[in-house]
């Protein structure tokens, strides 16, 4: 198979030259325009941040993205599915205030919000891609129904998958609520007794009664737990944690899987933002502290392609020595030679994202091979 192509810029600018514009001219370049937009429902799939989590795309580059789709003759809106585990984002209701308030709203973005999976997350259609591990994938009605789709991506870490781009983003992110269920239903968490401090964070967050603190120790009730992976993300003294690497590697396959039915038939492209590479996903009312620079913007027709493209910028940028999770462990001598220059598997050791990568390929959403164009 031939690389793909990935074309990047920087965050240079100039007075002739500011971020929208560099993002304009750059997916013009890489060929957005040779999609037949005309009349068409285009779906683009974007994460509207979780109250209280700055690090989401700022809503004045989905405005460029839907002012070409409209020149071009698309019907854009944006979207996203409601979330399994509890937060500002579980129900359409909530949802939409959400993206309201972080701006994703007409008067910034000239587009509407169409919460993909419905008023409580049912609203979906099943896409037979002859899944391995995801015989059915559910995928919110509003994105399974719209004729092209477009991914827009904050690039970051992630507890559970090793980091999350445009795979994650079209995948995990497109699915109901039943289909987040069945991608998480074989990562559940551990717990590990010596490192709890009884802070019952956990216990206060769980959306599904899953985890509760006796005796100032976390205890998990399996039968409740989905694995949605939230008390692994709040948990800050690693009292609870993956539980190994095979269970975040189903999960990125399972991901795989979904974003293959959420791009079948559909002419699709995509676009990552990396900017403000926070260690952990944007699914919580947090965003810790940057573990790189802010490094630019990566776009392609190739989704896996894109992936590798940035996960290899990330690991080729320095690490910002300021108080961050990264900078942390880089001090731990115990860690430093082990993985060091895999930053995504430094920040969580419990997670493996190459195999995810491995299969994206193998089940035929594109190759790991690219062509880095800088603009």
């Amino acid at each position: 198979m031939e690389p793909s192509k990935v074309y990047f810029t920087n965050l240079r600018t100039n007075p002739n030259s500011n971020l929208l514009q560099k993002l304009e001219r750059m997916i013009r370049r890489a060929g957005i325009d040779q999609i037949d937009f005309k009349d068409k429902f285009v779906a683009i799939k974007i994460h509207f941040g979780e109250f209280g989590n700055l690090a989401y795309i700022r809503p004045n580059y989905a405005a460029v993205v839907v002012r070409v789709i409209r020149e071009l003759g698309g019907k854009p809106f944006l979207t996203d599915a409601n979330t399994l585990y509890s937060g500002s984002r579980d129900n359409a209701v909530d949802h939409l205030h959400t993206a309201m308030v972080n701006g994703f709203n007409p008067i910034v973005t000239d587009c509407d919000v169409i919460i993909a999976d419905g008023l409580r997350g049912n609203d979906e259609r099943i896409i037979d891609v002859n899944g391995k591990y995801c015989p059915e994938p559910r995928i919110g009605a509003a994105i399974a129904e719209a004729d092209i789709v477009i991914s827009m991506n904050h690039f970051k870490g992630h507890e559970m998958a090793g980091f999350g781009g445009a795979l994650k983003n079209l995948g995990m992110g497109s699915g109901s609520v039943a289909g987040k269920r069945d991608m998480h239903a074989t990562a559940q968490p551990r717990t590990q007794e010596d490192k709890c401090i009884g802070c019952k964070i956990c216990e206060r967050s769980c959306n599904h009664d899953a985890i509760h603190v006796a005796n100032k120790k976390a205890q998990i009730n399996l039968d409740n737990c989905v694995g949605c992976g939230q008390c692994v993300a709040l948990c800050k003294s690693e009292g609870v944690v993956m539980n190994g690497q095979e269970s975040g590697i189903l999960l990125n396959y399972k991901i795989d899987e979904y974003a293959k039915a959420v791009l079948k038939d559909k002419p699709n492209f995509h676009i990552s933002f990396i900017m403000n590479v926070s260690p952990e996903c944007d699914c919580w009312c947090h965003n810790d502290a940057a573990i790189v620079p802010d490094l630019g913007i990566a776009c392609s027709f190739d989704p896996v392609a894109l992936d590798q493209a940035c996960v290899d910028i990330v690991n080729a940028a320095p690490t910002l020595h300021t108080d961050n999770i990264l900078a942390e462990k880089e001090a731990d001598h115990e860690h430093h030679h082990d993985h060091s220059d895999d930053k995504f598997h430094h920040i969580h050791p419990d997670t493996n994202w190459k195999p995810g990568l491995q299969y994206a390929e193998e089940i035929g959403i594109g190759t790991q091979a690219y062509e880095l164009i800088r603009m």
